[in-house]
């Protein structure tokens, strides 16, 4: 009885390396012969966010600010704009810059401290401010994110990341409203 036993156990791993073989030899052939360009870019075409800016800037509470005149090289990535959360109204941009680093406009009129922290990943004050379009915005430095913060009657504006100081800045020159 142990022969037949043993001869089972030789007979299954063998089965399986030939099993692994055979669904090698499938996956080897799709990869070879179905075309794929490694050349494209896996982010493809910047996100339009037309329709999600026209409808967050006629709900929301404050002028929503979007950026204009970016280099094409920078792709908007994600867009969302909640009318109804827990904190105020909450309205997202983000996008990559050329150098593939994460930059988001966050806008909110909930209380300001909260929706910082919470949007920059717990970036702190420091004492330092940047002067963009007549306007002082306060530098937060963080682990994860830095991040420009205007705090206005309505709302607060977060350009936030983990770009360069100069690309955030580059984002905070280039908001709209309207």
């Amino acid at each position: 009885m142990e022969g037949v036993a043993g001869m089972k156990g030789k007979q299954t791993v063998r089965d399986m390396v030939l099993s692994m073989a055979a669904i090698g030899v499938v996956v080897a052939g799709v990869y070879v012969f179905i075309p794929h360009d490694d050349s494209l870019d896996p982010l493809g075409e910047s996100k339009d966010y037309t329709v999600e800016l026209t409808t967050a800037r006629r709900a929301a509470p404050y002028p929503v600010a979007a950026p204009e005149g970016l280099p094409t090289s920078w792709k908007a990535t994600s867009v969302r704009y909640d009318g109804a959360s827990e904190n105020g109204t909450h309205w997202h941009l983000g996008y990559l810059d050329s150098d593939r680093q994460y930059i988001a406009v966050e806008q909110g009129d909930g209380k300001a401290s909260k929706f910082i922290a919470e949007v920059s990943h717990g970036a702190r004050e420091t004492d330092r401010t940047e002067r963009i379009g007549g306007s002082a915005w306060q530098r937060y430095e963080g682990a994860k994110y830095d991040a420009l913060v205007l705090r206005s009657d309505t709302s607060t504006t977060v350009v936030t990341g983990t770009a360069s100081w100069d690309r955030l800045t580059r984002m905070a020159e280039a908001l709209k409203t309207g």
